[in-house]
C-alpha cells in the first residue's frame, strides 16, 4: 500500500532520512519506533506531502504521490497535537471536516459514539480538556473509513477506557485488511496491536521485523521489553537490506 524507495531528506548538514527503503502492506500494524531525532517525523511527514525529500520515492496504492494530492484521500491522519478554531464547537468541527470530503455520503462514527463525543457536541473547543481533544483527532482519522491510517501519539493523554476503546478500533481496522502506521513512546499500547517494527536511528533504517522475529531473536514476549533489549544493543539487529524485505517476500507482494 505504501511504498517508500531511496528516500533521502536533509535540513541543513542534518541528514532526517538517509536512503530509506519500505514496503507497507494491508493488513499490517507497523510501529514506527526510535530515539529522538530518528526520522520518524520526518518520514511521516513525507508520506503525507507534508515534507518533500530531495531523494527517493513515495507510492500510495501504487501510484506516485509527487504533485498529485488526491492520495490522501485514502488516508485518516491522527496528529499528536490537534489544533482546531478555538470557537468552533465539536459539532461544527465534524461538520467542516465532512464537507471538505462532499464525495463521501457514508461515515464511520463508531469512535464519536464510543466516546461519548455525541453528548459533548455542543462543548466548544477551547472548553476541552487534552484527552478530549484527543478523543475529536481519533474520531475524525477514522471519519472516513479510509484504506490507511497513520496515529501519532494517539493514546497520548486519554484515560485508560478511551485508550482501549482505539485500541480495539484500531486492532479491527486490521483484521478487515487496512494498513496502521503508529508512533507511540507507551509501548505496552502497541501490545497486541503492532505485527510490524520499523526501528529508525540517526535517520537511517535499522530493521523491519515482525513482532514474532523480534520476540524470537530477544528471548522477551512483552514488546516493551523487546525494544528495551534492541535500545540497549544488547542484541545485534543491524542487517543488510536482503533481510529488510524478507518479509514481504515471505507474504508475496499485495497492495
Amino acid at each position: 500500500m505504501i511504498g517508500i524507495e531511496h528516500l533521502t531528506k536533509s535540513f541543513g548538514k542534518l541528514t532526517a532520512l538517509n536512503d530509506i527503503c519500505l514496503e507497507l502492506q494491508k493488513g499490517q500494524a507497523v510501529s514506527l519506533l526510535g530515539p529522538n531525532g530518528s526520522g520518524k517525523t520526518t518520514l511521516i511527514k513525507s508520506i503525507l506531502g507534508l515534507v518533500v525529500p530531495e531523494k527517493g520515492t513515495i507510492t500510495v496504492k501504487e501510484k506516485v504521490i509527487t504533485k498529485d494530492w488526491s492520495y490522501r484521500s485514502a488516508i485518516g491522519y491522527m496528529p499528536q497535537i490537534g489544533r482546531y478554531p478555538d470557537n468552533m464547537t465539536i459539532a461544527q468541527v465534524i461538520a467542516l471536516i465532512k464537507e471538505i470530503r462532499p464525495d463521501h455520503i457514508r461515515y464511520d462514527e463508531e469512535l464519536i459514539e464510543g466516546f461519548g463525543l455525541d453528548k459533548l457536541k455542543n462543548k466548544t473547543m477551547r472548553s476541552l480538556s487534552g484527552g478530549t481533544r484527543q478523543k475529536v483527532s481519533a474520531s475524525l482519522a477514522f471519519l472516513f473509513s479510509p484504506d490507511i491510517y497513520i496515529l501519532d501519539e494517539p493514546t497520548a493523554g486519554l484515560d485508560p477506557v478511551a485508550s482501549e476503546l482505539l485500541k480495539e478500533k484500531i486492532l479491527k481496522e486490521r483484521t478487515a485488511g487496512k494498513l496502521i502506521l503508529i508512533t507511540s513512546h507507551v509501548l505496552s499500547d502497541l501490545e497486541g496491536i503492532a505485527s510490524h517494527i520499523v526501528y529508525l536511528q540517526d535517520g537511517n533504517l535499522v530493521f523491519y521485523k515482525t513482532v514474532e522475529e523480534l520476540q524470537l531473536t530477544t528471548g522477551e514476549v512483552k514488546l516493551n521489553k523487546v525494544i528495551a533489549q534492541i535500545m540497549k544493543g544488547d542484541v545485534p539487529l543491524r542487517e543488510p537490506v536482503r533481510n529488510i524485505f524478507s518479509i514481504q517476500e515471505r507474504q508475496g507482494k499485495t497492495s
